[in-house]
């Protein structure tokens, strides 16, 4: 159970650092240069490699979103203790069937008189 708390702790971080490189990133279009996203030398890497660094660190992030994404969906449906012991949750109890009435005594003959 640590280990899946531990698991989704690692994939909001993930998530986190993407979305920051996302940001960090220089945009392209002539959108970008509209609100003063324009402009090479305002780079922090360099002019070329700040793109390189940055969009390698996009594809892995991306990569690891995507498969985290799947494997907390799998880990969520079998259960978050499923990832320690290999098995799927315990199966709900069963309710025991009703015990049957208590059968009446039969009449015993008369005694004679």
């Amino acid at each position: 159970m640590v280990v899946y708390y531990l698991f989704s702790a690692l994939y909001v971080v993930v998530c986190l650092v993407l979305l920051l490189v996302i940001l960090l990133q220089q945009g392209k279009g002539d959108v970008a240069a509209a609100f003063g996203g324009g402009g090479s030398s305002q780079s922090a890497f360099g002019a070329r490699g700040g793109a390189t660094v940055l969009s390698k660190a996009t594809a892995v992030l991306a990569v690891l979103f995507m498969l985290g994404a799947l494997a907390l969906s799998i880990i969520g449906q079998r259960g978050p203790g499923s990832l320690m012991t290999g098995t799927s949750a315990p199966p709900a109890p069963k309710q025991a069937a009703p015990a049957p009435a208590p059968a009446t005594p039969a009449q015993a003959p008369a005694a004679p008189k």
